[in-house]
């Protein structure tokens, strides 16, 4: 008898899940101030969704070693937490209600991420959401950074889910490519505003949304109306 679930949810976390995109813009900023390196917005959007070793190499230090990477990524780290402690963060629109759908759809949730696992224990905790998600993919459980799917493919396992049956909610360029190499269905989201639509459309994205309130259970399973492996 075949128990697989339907189908499973793969969430990106900043600019799907929540935006903290400012916080990061700030923490970074502080970072390069003390560090005396240039940031700017282009630096910020050019790089968004990037693991933090390969924003330190492209942006800063080409030659930096993986111990400090991990140095500036924790001081990084260190401002972006404690603005998110400080100033707290929400739901975008649509969410709350669909992580609530696909639960009760029995469809197995993972979040596929590049942020830190510490970020993403304080993101699910502000926001009340941690028990919704069976599997948690971090940067730090990955060695290749989206548009590589690793990280997809890593949820898609620990979920114990075939990738074709899996879809993922994404905000970017890199985060759509991603799902698409792995072989998953992929909805992006415009909300936060990050990316043009037709950027996101040429990445690959089976469906294109304004925000996650257009999204149910139904427009999930109307993705995958074409045939599923058995």
């Amino acid at each position: 008898m075949n128990t697989a679930p339907e189908h499973a949810v793969i969430w990106d976390v900043d600019g799907t899940l929540v935006d903290t995109a400012e916080q990061h813009f700030r923490s970074w900023e502080h970072l390069a101030a003390e560090i005396g390196r240039p940031f700017t917005r282009a630096d910020f959007a050019a790089t968004f969704g990037w693991r933090n070793p390969e924003i330190i190499r492209h942006l800063f230090f080409p030659d930096a070693t993986d111990a400090r990477c991990a140095d500036l990524g924790l001081r990084k780290e260190t401002f972006y937490r404690a603005s998110v402690r400080d100033h707290g963060v929400a739901l975008l629109p649509g969410v709350a209600k669909l992580l609530a759908a696909s639960a009760a759809a029995g469809w197995p949730q993972a979040i596929g991420s590049s942020a830190p696992r510490g970020n993403l224990d304080q993101l699910l905790g502000v926001t009340g959401t941690l028990h919704y998600f069976d599997a948690i993919v971090s940067g730090e459980d990955v060695t290749r950074g989206k548009p590589d799917p690793e990280v997809f493919l890593a949820a898609a396992h620990k979920l114990g889910v075939d990738p074709a049956r899996c879809v993922v909610f994404e905000d970017a360029v890199a985060g759509v490519q991603a799902a698409k190499a792995a072989g998953m269905k992929c909805v992006a989201v415009r909300f936060v505003g990050h990316h043009p639509a037709d950027t996101l459309r040429a990445a690959g994205a089976d469906l294109l949304v304004e925000s996650l309130n257009e999204v149910d259970a139904g427009a999930v399973r109307s993705l995958f109306a074409k045939g599923l492996p058995r």
